[in-house]
């Protein structure tokens, strides 16, 4: 019977929708690329999320982040993601965390075992090497998002193992510091694209002009730099990352599903003949 998930479903096919359908994903970060890892996600019909931020959405936001809109400005991030889940499809179940992850501070609040997959999209290095020990510890897939800010080709982007990276300074900090605790292989997407040098302007840097909303508990002068954005790299990234989750957590393989389409035509005309 036709749903909102029909044309998926004549890709992938019912098993797999199945599949999505009873999956639990936590999203560390709903900005830029969190942000549409969630809307794929929910599109793709997932069971669960579990949505992790401490950030309201700034003005500053717009040019790149999918929640961010006029009607949103400094209202929390996983509250505007939890109500658009649920406009894309109730039945979704949608867990918000206003927290900032941080190793020890937030060690109690996530089992990383019940999760079936996990995305890193945050921005510090100590949080997001927690996030993949954590996974890893228990089993649980993870995936890995590097830089995507100061760069303008969506093309560059690749999903690739963390060792295969270059080019990326975050990736060569995650390198390092993962080499140190044995890791020997991590799904991350990043890309080749040699980041550009933002533009020194202290009369458009939100370092010297914070507009953070009334609330906001990490306000960007708090911050080393700011990097810049584009409207259609960080959005990518989040795509790919969605659709790494959803081959993964299906088992997808194009050639087996193209075989078995063709299987499905040949009896099909079988069919036709027999009753011709």
């Amino acid at each position: 019977m036709l749903n909102q998930y029909s044309r998926q479903e004549l890709v992938l096919g019912p098993e797999p929708m199945q599949i999505i359908a009873g999956s639990r994903v936590a999203v560390f970060g709903i900005g830029g690329v969190g942000g549409y890892v969630v809307e794929a996600l929910a599109r793709s019909g997932i069971g669960t999320l579990d949505l992790i931020d401490d950030d309201r959405i700034c003005l500053t936001n717009m040019n790149r982040q999918l929640l961010a809109m006029r009607s949103t400005v400094g209202k929390y991030k996983v509250d505007v993601a939890r109500d658009r889940v649920h406009d894309i499809d109730p039945r979704i179940q949608v867990n918000t965390y206003k927290t900032f992850y941080l190793p020890g501070e937030s060690d109690e609040l996530f089992d990383f075992s019940q999760f079936d997959y996990v995305v890193d999209a945050i921005d510090t290095v100590t949080g997001k090497i927690n996030i993949v020990m954590r996974a890893m510890e228990v089993g649980t897939p993870v995936i890995s998002v590097m830089g995507c800010g100061n760069r303008v080709d969506p093309t560059k982007l690749v999903c690739t193992d963390l060792y295969e990276t270059h080019q990326d300074p975050l990736a060569k900090v995650m390198r390092r510091e993962l080499r140190k605790r044995h890791v020997e292989k991590l799904k991350v997407v990043y890309s080749t694209e040699p980041a550009i040098r933002p533009i020194d302007d202290d009369d458009n840097s939100c370092l010297h002009h914070c507009i953070c909303p009334p609330g906001t508990r990490r306000k960007c002068t708090d911050r080393r730099d700011i990097p810049g954005s584009t409207a259609f790299v960080p959005p990518v990234a989040g795509m790919i990352v969605a659709a790494e989750i959803v081959k993964d957590l299906t088992h997808f393989d194009p050639h087996e599903r193209w075989k078995g389409g063709q299987q499905y035509t040949a009896q099909k005309e079988r069919e036709k003949t027999r009753l011709s």
